[in-house]
């Protein structure tokens, strides 16, 4: 095995074992476009350990000193078109591939930085510039790689990208909580009653649940909103986005059934719901010939 393939192969490791139902989409994927999936969420999955390992024994200014070094490197090497480093390799000969601007990596880079000292975003454009780098630009990355038939398809995958990043933050209150964050916007909740130190008190509360529906209820507009990109996208990538869209955005309705209690129990798309989506998308694939 060469160097590049051992990236592409370290990159497939991280997302099948980190991000399982982002793994199974690509699954759906024609095998060509897998490893190209694979080298972005890799990147991703890199530069998010160094800022969320609660394991870690390192400070928050080791840890920024850490992303820096690594990402100035990440940069550097886009730049030259080369690179030594275990998960660039196989992202720059993506980005080489498919002319993918840097300023997408720029951008997730800065969104990993603001984890380190941002602790709460007053007001929903706030928090844009954070999801902007930490999620549309992955939608925006997987675009070409997906193959486009319709510039459209850009702002689609942007909203979707951003849908994906609030229901992960409505399902995760306690966990970010647990690493000092709060990401619902501080205004909005606010509005519904809800203050921070009753999400610290992790008691479900009539103010919490209306916040949590008005979260919910964006995260279900940006979905249909970007829903019709998906036929802007080559049809063999399309069953692969449509799964993921059900699976991710999903996770809204597994919070409305444990009845909102984010704080006792984790929402989490059960199998049943995995493996009926994931088989309707296959068999959706299998039909598809160009």
């Amino acid at each position: 095995m060469n160097e590049l393939d051992a990236s592409y192969a370290e990159c497939k490791r991280l997302n099948s074992l980190h991000g399982k139902t982002y793994y199974l989409a690509t699954l759906l994927l024609p095998k060509a476009k897998r490893k190209y999936v694979h080298a972005l969420y890799g990147f991703a999955r890199y530069a998010d350990e160094i800022v969320d390992d609660l394991a870690s024994t390192l400070s928050v200014e080791e840890k920024a000193q850490t992303l820096g070094t690594w990402g100035n490197k990440i940069l550097s090497d886009l730049k030259s078109g080369t690179s030594d480093d275990a998960i660039g390799r196989a992202l720059i000969d993506t980005v080489n591939t498919f002319a993918i601007p840097h300023a997408h990596f720029e951008a997730f880079l800065h969104s990993m930085t603001m984890d380190l000292t941002v602790q709460e975003y007053q007001t929903y454009e706030d928090l844009i510039e954070y999801v902007y780098g930490s999620a549309a630009v992955i939608g925006l990355e997987m675009v070409p790689v997906l193959g486009v038939l319709d510039q459209g398809a850009y702002e689609c995958a942007k909203n979707l990208g951003i849908a994906f990043q609030l229901a992960n933050f409505i399902r995760d209150v306690g966990e970010d909580l647990d690493r000092g964050r709060i990401y619902l916007p501080i205004q909005e909740l606010a509005e519904c009653g809800v203050t921070r130190e009753m999400l610290e008190a992790r008691v479900l509360t009539p103010e919490i649940v209306k916040a949590l529906k008005f979260q919910i209820a964006r995260v279900r507009q940006l979905q249909k909103e970007a829903t019709p990109g998906i036929a802007m996208l080559s049809p063999t990538s399309r069953p692969c986005i449509e799964a993921a869209s059900e699976l991710y955005c999903g996770i809204v309705d597994e919070v409305e059934k444990i009845g909102y209690d984010i704080f006792n129990v984790r929402a989490k798309t059960s199998t049943a719901r995995r493996l009926k989506t994931f088989i309707t998308a296959y068999v959706k694939r299998l039909t598809i010939t160009h």
